[in-house]
């Protein structure tokens, strides 16, 4: 039978895996340590790792590098039940062709869902409703909107979450317009999306959502002569990264235009904003804090798809979310 541990911070255990999932991995691996390990647990004794074959982690997994390897010699597959792997995965460790999977897959499912629902309640401007309700003690008045019907969504990149956005998106009638610099002709016929410009993105739609990871590449890539450029009464979506925005800017075009919509799930430099940041006070933003991911029972769809890719591993089958160092390179 494999021998393995768990290895990740108490609460995210609880998130992704608690003690249902542990049960199904004990069932399929020999744990060396009845205990979901923490990193101060391996750091404290490092010969808990000697004979381990297979780690299940997630939020909180040590740091997989030359020290740690060392102490793990028969380290084979790490199944990472969260999304970017960056957090531990060091040269050292790509150095040592272990197999690697994540859920970033999973991860994506109610980011999606959090993003179409961000849309269809911002072609109805019914944001500026919501907040002007609270601001003014009264209803303010209805106002023109381009609806779910004719009006055009925009898509900033077509990773994981922005293909599951179209795919969210086929019930409607609205036109869905995409800019991804990596998407062929034939993939954008096969997902039902005119590709057009970045700048095209922000001139035409009436919603514009951002799901570009943050890369060096895109840091700022998102700048204020786009937001000039949008349509009157259009909203900005972000459940991507906020380092992909120039947030200055942003909020320097919030402030001269009161008729855009911005609604930011994450923000940079500050996550969340410092006090006294113009974004808790623009009547035009709106802030919440980092939810769209998977929080709370949604964390376990996580867990499940560890264990999923466990048993393909061990059958010798090809892993369905397993990750090259170039791939793991792109994932937010």
């Amino acid at each position: 039978m494999t021998k393995g541990l768990i290895i990740l911070d108490p609460h995210p255990f609880q998130l992704i895996y608690g003690e249902h999932l542990k049960t199904e991995i004990a069932h399929r691996v020999q744990l060396l340590d009845e205990r979901p390990l923490t990193k101060a647990d391996i750091a404290a004794d490092p010969s808990l790792l000697a004979d381990a074959e297979v780690i299940f982690t997630g939020w909180g997994a040590p740091v997989m590098d030359e020290a740690f390897l060392k102490a793990a010699p028969k380290l084979k597959a790490v199944f990472y039940g969260a999304g970017s792997i960056r957090c531990f995965a060091t040269d050292a460790f790509w150095q040592r062709n272990i197999t690697v999977t994540s859920a970033y897959a999973m991860n994506a499912v109610p980011v999606s869902e959090f993003t179409l629902a961000s849309i269809l309640f911002s072609l109805k401007n019914a944001w500026r409703y919501v907040i002007g309700a609270k601001l003014n003690g009264a209803m303010s008045k209805r106002q023109s909107c381009a609806g779910a019907y004719g009006s055009k969504v925009g898509l900033v990149s077509l990773g994981m979450i922005g293909r599951l956005v179209r795919e969210r998106l086929r019930p409607f009638d609205v036109e869905v317009l995409a800019y991804d610099p990596f998407v062929t002709r034939e993939q954008a016929a096969a997902l039902g999306v005119e590709m057009v410009s970045l700048d095209e993105i922000f001139r035409q739609c009436d919603v514009v959502s951002l799901h570009t990871p943050w890369l060096k590449e895109t840091e700022r890539m998102i700048t204020g002569a786009h937001f000039r450029s949008m349509k009157p009464s259009a909203t900005f979506i972000n459940t991507a990264r906020g380092a992909v925005v120039c947030e200055d800017e942003l909020i320097e075009v919030l402030t001269e235009r009161p008729d855009l919509t911005a609604l930011l799930d994450v923000t940079y430099p500050d996550e969340p904003p410092k006090p006294g940041s113009p974004l808790y006070s623009l009547p035009n933003v709106v802030l919440t804090p980092h939810i769209a991911g998977s929080m709370d029972l949604e964390c376990r769809r996580m867990g499940q798809l560890m264990i999923e890719e466990f048993d393909r591993w061990s059958r010798g089958d090809n892993l369905k979310w397993g990750l090259t160092r170039e791939k793991a390179a792109t994932l937010a």
